[in-house]
């Protein structure tokens, strides 16, 4: 009996620890890159506000060869989607719709991830000219992990998990539009 009641008390503590460190650790993450592209903004953000160009640049939509992917709508405006489903090793399933477009300098989406997790995030890809010819471009995400799914964030560095993947791809993204 005693030995029992010490395997309880020993769960216990296992099980409080995470709880207990997830009460000090963020809910929110944002995570942003930027790249300066030797491009004028206009050809700049008309490649970018479309959700198919990035088949082309982003690395997420690389990654899974047998990905399906479906589009609702006219690409580049408000209500556009584009959904995937994938490997939930790597791309898993979702869908992004273009919430806004202010014309020449900023598009945001909603990214809905239903596989390997649910979950919701705001995005967005912004444009400003920095000199003639040249367009810096800024990729960015926020979300929240709630309490307690917060503690995962002890073993995922958010800013250096995406972060990477934004870097590749606007490396891509920097590449393919001034090789045209």
């Amino acid at each position: 009996m005693k030995i029992l009641k010490w395997v309880l008390i020993i769960i216990g503590i296992l099980v409080a620890i995470p709880l207990i460190v997830a009460l000090f650790l963020p809910k929110e993450y944002s995570v942003s890159r930027e790249v300066i592209i030797n491009k004028p903004k206009d050809q700049v953000f008309a490649y970018v506000k479309s959700l198919k160009n990035q088949n082309n640049w982003a690395t997420w939509n690389q990654m899974d060869p047998n990905q399906k992917n479906e589009y609702k709508g006219e690409d580049g405006t408000p209500g556009f989607i584009h959904s995937w489903v994938g490997n939930p090793d790597n791309v898993g399933s979702g869908e992004q719709e273009i919430i806004k477009v202010s014309e020449g300098e900023r598009i945001d989406f909603e990214l809905r991830f239903t596989i390997p997790f649910e979950s919701k995030s705001p995005a967005w890809i912004s444009t400003e000219t920095t000199a003639d010819n040249q367009t810096k471009v800024t990729w960015g995400m926020s979300g929240t992990m709630p309490y307690p799914m917060n503690f995962m964030q002890v073993f995922m560095n958010m800013e250096d998990m995406i972060g990477t993947e934004y870097e590749k791809s606007l490396a891509k993204l920097k590449s393919i539009l001034e090789a045209q």
